[in-house]
């Protein structure tokens, strides 16, 4: 594989919200909304925070323990687990819910930038150990979301008519879908691997979490990637206080509007709290919990509770209660020694509503990390991006201001009157000295001349282009091509295409490629092209 790396600025490609480029760009407004800056310093300043609080690591080993014990053994992973005893261990994580086949590739692109970002630290901080975890996000309940995948552009999307955690439901109905990729992808080098791998997965689990636990071992564990299933009863213990808070005094829903308040002075949210943040999560439920009339409802079911008998249900079954996206990060947080969080643009806009929450509970803020971003251009997509005149730099254009500038760009003749309208201007001008001079009340006259023979000019330039548009329809038609192969249904290609058709053809080197080619604290978009 010879693949050449370009970067670009998040802002260049016209792709990432205004928020997360102010972000990038260290806007003052914003500093008050994180802890640290994305910088080594960042990093030391998190380190220190993270020594000062007291992280409950023996119950975390535990469960990771007990959750390894029937995966195939991997020695780095093992010690790995273990070295999360040590205080000068600590944790770089990302997030995602468990997507069936990890649905799109930047869920891939999260889980090697925090393998990468965790090497890349260990080395720079001698003394102190850093790990790469991902955390799965397993009682997500948006199947909507997490129940399809995208291959050659077609959304193939699992049929079950499941409710509740995505995580905890059965892979049951899942056969159509690998049907599909065993015939799409046999013929490709490492396609069968890859299906053998994936049916094992799938087929072999009870449930989407253990599937995709199984799936992330076999892919990351040689990288030394831990992969934690935070919905565990002993890890939910450690939140009581927090939980307790947010069902009876609300008290997450007071600070965070207050945050959301204040960012929306120039920014927009992300994510609103509600008074309860928490949802009730049993068997196939995982509804949202309201507060009417004195009782607690669980929405669209018929399960309601006192305050007393809610607060009997959170002492005796802490895992039933699952936080949203207000009350995650700060589960994730208390539970990991956790210096570094890994996000997308979505992500990093919620966690800056989030610091005041933190900074109440008194639990370290980590430092804020855009998730990498690549555009993967295979050889006969660059060769086709030269011929229509198109760069790394230009492609993200959209399709019509790409053909303007290859028409200006390429074309004999001259399409921009922009000497004649100077000229133009200059007549009128020295018109109206004249005219002044005779009688002031001529200029009024004048200017409505000027005006009309500007406009005219303007739309005779337009025309020109059109017309010379038209002589380059054959170009049209290639930056089409490029433009609908790279931005599939007009989006990033990272959120669209699954890692399938790369992996049937690279096998673990492309994931060697991304890994290679991992920023870890720069925070600008690599493109890769195919030599």
């Amino acid at each position: 594989m010879n693949f050449t790396a370009h970067r670009l600025p998040y802002e260049q490609t016209g792709y990432f919200s205004r928020l997360v480029n102010g972000y990038l760009n260290g806007d003052d407004f914003l500093k008050s909304f994180y802890a640290h800056p994305v910088s080594l310093a960042g990093i030391a300043a998190a380190i220190r925070a993270r020594e000062q609080f007291p992280t409950v690591r023996d119950t975390l080993v535990q469960v990771l323990q007990d959750q390894y014990k029937d995966q195939p053994a991997n020695e780095l992973v093992n010690d790995s687990i273990r070295q999360l005893l040590n205080q000068n261990t600590f944790t770089v994580t990302t997030a995602h819910q468990p997507a069936i086949f990890t649905g799109s590739l930047y869920f891939i692109y999260k889980i090697l930038h925090v393998i990468k970002t965790a090497a890349d630290l260990s080395v720079k901080f001698p003394g102190k150990n850093f790990l790469p975890i991902y955390y799965m996000g397993s009682e997500d309940a948006d199947l909507e979301e997490l129940g399809h995948i995208y291959l050659d552009q077609e959304k193939i999307s699992w049929n079950t008519s499941q409710t509740g955690a995505v995580g905890r439901m059965s892979t049951s109905g899942l056969e159509e879908i690998l049907q599909r990729i065993e015939g799409e992808f046999a013929d490709q080098p490492h396609g069968p691997e890859l299906f053998q791998l994936l049916k094992t997965c799938y087929l072999e689990s009870d449930t989407v979490q253990s599937a995709t636990f199984k799936l992330l071992h076999h892919l990351f564990g040689d990288y030394g990637l831990i992969v934690l299933i935070a919905d565990d009863p002993r890890l939910k213990t450690l939140m009581k206080p927090v939980f307790r808070d947010d069902l009876f005094s609300h008290k997450p829903f007071q600070i965070t509007r207050q945050t959301v308040h204040r960012l929306s002075e120039q920014y927009p949210a992300q994510a609103n709290p509600r008074e309860i943040n928490l949802f009730y999560m049993k068997d196939n439920t995982r509804e949202r919990i309201d507060l009417k009339e004195g009782q607690y409802k669980v929405h669209n079911s018929g399960i309601s509770f006192s305050r007393e008998t809610l607060e009997a249900e959170l002492e005796a079954y802490p895992e039933r209660f699952s936080p949203n996206v207000i009350l995650r990060g700060l589960f994730q947080e208390t539970i990991l020694p956790d210096i570094a969080f890994v996000g997308g643009g979505g992500e990093t806009a919620y966690w800056l509503e989030l610091k005041s929450l933190f900074d109440h509970y008194r639990v370290p803020y980590p430092v804020l990390i855009l998730r990498n971003s690549f555009l993967l251009i295979r050889k006969p997509w660059r060769i086709k991006m030269e011929k229509a005149g198109l760069s790394p730099e230009t492609v993200f254009q959209k399709g019509e201001l790409l053909l303007e500038q290859t028409v200006k760009s390429h074309s004999s003749n001259q399409l921009n009157l922009e000497k004649e309208i100077r000229q133009l201007e200059a007549y009128y001008h020295s018109l109206k000295q004249i005219t002044e001079a005779v009688d002031e009340t001529l200029s009024q006259h004048v200017e409505s001349l000027r005006s009309k023979a500007l406009k005219g000019v303007c739309e005779l330039e337009k025309k020109i282009l059109r017309a010379e548009k038209r002589n380059f329809a054959d170009a049209g038609a290639r930056i089409q091509e490029v433009r609908a192969a790279l931005f599939p249904l007009e989006g990033l290609q990272e959120r669209i295409e699954n890692f399938i058709p790369w992996y049937a053809i690279y096998g673990k080197s492309f994931f060697d490629l991304i890994y290679k080619n991992s920023l870890t604290l720069e925070g600008e978009f690599v493109v890769l092209e195919e030599q």
